[in-house]
């Protein structure tokens, strides 16, 4: 995970239709930048319709969501569209955002290791750096968590 302090790195990912997005194209707002597994999985299902829920707060706040997965700009989409998410979902089947922010590790689950996305969210300032960093988060308290970060 990266720390408070640091320079979020950038990156250019397509978004669920296809339209590239950089970080650096939000220079100016503050950026919930959030990681997650799987669509259309409970708790990411849960975290994204948190973040849905709760968007016009992040809009009044100058703020904006980005969730990232390594899931296909098609299954973003199917994700967008069944549960109506109002953000920008990027795709990064080939990790270059997962890995440069630190959240492609090993994780256990039944007993079995595996290399997956463990679920991180990072609050990054108006200029580019990373404020707050949130390792292993609750998926459903996630974005109430992150609306009060930036109050």
């Amino acid at each position: 995970m990266l720390y408070p302090g640091t320079q979020a790195p950038d990156f250019t990912l397509p978004d669920q239709n296809g339209s590239l997005r950089s970080l650096s194209d939000f220079r100016g707002q503050k950026v919930i930048l959030y990681f997650y597994p799987k669509d259309m999985t409970s708790g990411c299902t849960k975290q994204a319709c948190g973040f849905a829920e709760l968007y016009p707060h992040f809009t009044e706040k100058g703020a904006v969501v980005l969730g990232v997965s390594r899931d296909s700009v098609a299954s973003h989409k199917k994700f967008e569209e069944k549960y109506g998410l109002p953000f920008p979902l990027l795709a990064d089947p080939e990790l270059q955002a997962i890995q440069s922010y630190d959240v492609w590790q090993e994780k256990k689950l039944y007993g079995k290791t595996s290399m997956g996305v463990v679920r991180t969210t990072y609050l990054i300032d108006e200029n580019g750096v990373i404020a707050k960093a949130f390792g292993k988060v609750k998926a459903a308290d996630n974005p109430a968590q992150m609306l009060d970060e930036l109050t």
